[in-house]
């Protein structure tokens, strides 16, 4: 039995990627089985067992907000604010993490491509830091 098996609408949620959300639509057929749609207004499906159709992530990010512990997940705030040829450089290596929406800090061959080349684009250098 998957983790959404018996999800319902207006349950709440907590996604690793996102952050607090609510389940607002349920699908009885499909490769997706539920939309979440969150704190920020982002609206992402997801499958029955809890892995988003937003990303490279290959395992569970959504879980009911009552069993989460975040416990071991890196929220820490940026201590030194890398210049673009250091972003570059660390890109290269596979050393760099990018800040998801939800404060967690992710390398940034997990997260979605696009969201990284926008972050770049816009110049927000501080959402990006050397791998800790």
């Amino acid at each position: 039995m998957a983790y959404f098996s018996q999800a319902k609408s207006g349950e709440k949620v907590y996604s690793l990627v996102f952050g607090r959300g609510k389940i607002t639509q349920v699908f009885e057929s499909g490769h997706y089985k539920l939309l979440v749609t969150f704190k920020n207004g982002y609206e992402v499906p997801y499958t029955e067992e809890g892995v988003p159709g937003w990303g490279r992530f290959k395992s569970q990010t959504l879980y009911y907000r009552n069993d989460v512990d975040l416990g071991k997940a890196d929220f820490s705030p940026i201590s030194k604010i890398l210049s673009p040829k250091k972003i570059i450089k660390h890109r290269e290596k596979g050393s760099l993490e990018v800040r998801l929406p939800s404060g967690m800090w992710v390398n940034t061959k997990k997260a979605d491509e696009l969201y990284v080349e926008h972050l770049l684009e816009e110049e927000k250098y501080h959402l990006f830091r050397k791998k800790a």
